[in-house]
């Protein structure tokens, strides 16, 4: 297995009143032709990973590392103008919500559109036919007509979807997808799951999931990292995510409700245990 992404000593940081305030704190990480996902309560510095990964930090934000790397391409010595190909052409991020993702102003073909516009020379013809193909791809039965939509005629797991067409449209090698289906009711976060999953294996692209759903993350993914107050505080491969030996780890695990619940309270996290725990 290739690796795609390689991060060593990552570090993500933000100005405040009192000087810079690291919300990633030197993680280490390796991404290849896998499933990666990235658990941990809000706050803990996944989301700021990806975006740092992808080059999405502006200033204010200051983002360091000992190596950022994409296919041993240094991510961090690019300027702006190669960032901007190098995403979408061989990097994609699905943010969190197509709400607040899609242009509420343009078509959803048109937007899917501008993708291929921006990376690539297409005729209208060939630019339409792709736009079909990539909504066919995400399961979408009538995608003639859902081009023609704009993002609030449609409902949140088919704009969840779009997304993903977007994103993929350019059969990228890394695919990073910031909690993909928060915004969707349990009926079809499945369903854009499936999709995903098969769209990974099928053009053998890497994926990293960043999710709070330890259950999502043990099914859909082949390892795990857990992250806490910005670091990583322990990796184990997906299926044995229940045999986790970080207090953290045990302590989400414990914290999730379960469809034969007997406790009367479900138990938190003991955030003194933690302190000092490497």
């Amino acid at each position: 297995m290739s690796t795609l992404i390689e991060v060593q000593n990552l570090r993500v940081a933000f100005p405040s009143e009192t000087g810079m305030v690291e919300v990633v704190k030197g993680i280490s990480l390796s991404v290849g032709n896998e499933r990666v996902g990235i658990v941990g309560e809000s706050g803990s510095g996944k989301s700021m990973t990806g975006r740092a990964m992808m080059g999405l930090i502006p200033p204010p934000g200051r983002v360091t590392a000992d190596r950022l790397t994409f296919k041993g391409q240094d991510i961090l010595g690019q300027p702006e103008s190669k960032l901007r190909h190098l995403r979408g052409m061989q990097m994609s991020m699905i943010m969190q919500d197509p709400k607040f993702s899609l242009n509420p102003v343009m078509t959803i073909g048109a937007q899917i559109g501008e993708v291929l516009s921006f990376h690539g020379k297409f005729t209208r013809k060939e630019r339409h036919a792709r736009v079909i193909a990539a909504l066919e791809s995400v399961r979408i039965h009538d995608p003639e007509r859902v081009a023609k939509l704009y993002p609030h005629e449609v409902s949140g797991g088919m704009g969840q979807r779009v997304m993903i067409a977007m994103m993929v449209i350019m059969e990228p090698a890394l695919l990073i997808a910031d909690e993909p289906t928060s915004a969707l009711d349990v009926s079809v976060r499945g369903q854009v799951l499936e999709i995903m999953d098969d769209l990974v294996r099928r053009r053998g692209m890497g994926l990293l999931m960043i999710s709070h759903d330890l259950g999502m993350v043990s099914r859909w993914c082949d390892r795990v990292l857990v992250m806490y107050q910005g670091k990583i505080v322990e990796e184990c491969a997906a299926g044995a995510l229940d045999q986790a030996q970080h207090p953290y780890t045990r302590g989400l695990l414990a914290s999730q409700p379960q469809l034969d619940e007997t406790r009367d309270v479900l138990p938190v996290l003991d955030r003194a245990m933690l302190e000092g725990v490497k």
